[in-house]
């Protein structure tokens, strides 16, 4: 099996101090554990940095002005030292195999590019009925096309190039959609491996006047595709 050394966790955080210790207590806690677990601070104004060092030489913390996270999760990568990346937001948690669960897949299939997971998702305790009901999911897990749930070869991710650092949101997107147009080889295992926290301040609520970014992204991919099929 591959050398546990051998994959680097990337979290980013900007101004995540309430959630950023149970993150990184999810990598550590991995029953195959990283190799490194890289924070990237995304010039943050609360007390996010205390929270990451407090872990000592467990956690490799960096900072960076804020430039979003597409450049916080590039950072990352830059830092990396692993053959694999795996991502991590910093409000959000790993189920303890995840990491087990998706080098096994590798190793059965050593010609994918990267591997996901399913996502369960959960209100913040501290969320009241009504944030609740304003915040309401589907009770069933999802599949999780996500930074949060992939695993990917260092090596493929920089094949297929970085993320967008433009976007706002909608990176990810952004990138998966470049990396399939390029021939991403990937698997969907059927496992839960990561809990995505419903807080009302997630980027998708926070950054609302930004959502015109997933119209730019859907643009770009249709855009290439049609260019790809002229004759």
């Amino acid at each position: 099996m591959t050398k546990k050394n051998d994959i680097s966790a990337i979290i980013p955080v900007f101004n995540c101090e309430r959630y950023l210790a149970e993150a990184i207590d999810s990598v550590l806690s991995q029953s195959y554990a990283a190799g490194e677990v890289i924070v990237i601070d995304d010039g943050s104004t609360d007390n996010s940095a205390a929270a990451a060092k407090r872990f000592g030489p467990a956690v490799k913390y960096f900072y960076q002005e804020n430039a979003g996270l597409g450049a916080a999760r590039n950072r990352g990568v830059s830092a990396a030292s692993g053959e694999y990346l795996a991502f991590l937001d910093s409000d959000d948690l790993w189920e303890k195999e995840k990491l087990l669960l998706q080098i096994s897949a590798f190793e059965k299939d050593p010609e994918l590019d990267c591997v996901f997971g399913r996502v369960r998702q959960f209100h913040c305790p501290t969320l009241n009925e009504a944030e609740k009901r304003r915040w309401a999911y589907s009770a069933e897990f999802l599949d999780g096309y996500i930074a949060g749930t992939m695993m990917i070869k260092k090596g493929s991710f920089l094949k297929y190039g970085a993320f967008s650092d433009a976007l706002i949101l909608g990176e990810f997107l952004d990138w998966y959609f470049r990396a399939k147009d390029g021939g991403l080889q990937e698997r969907m295992i059927p496992e839960v491996v990561m809990n995505r926290r419903l807080h009302g301040k997630n980027m998708v609520i926070r950054e609302r006047d930004s959502r015109s970014d997933y119209l730019k992204v859907i643009k770009a991919a249709l855009d290439r595709r049609r260019s790809a099929v002229k004759p």
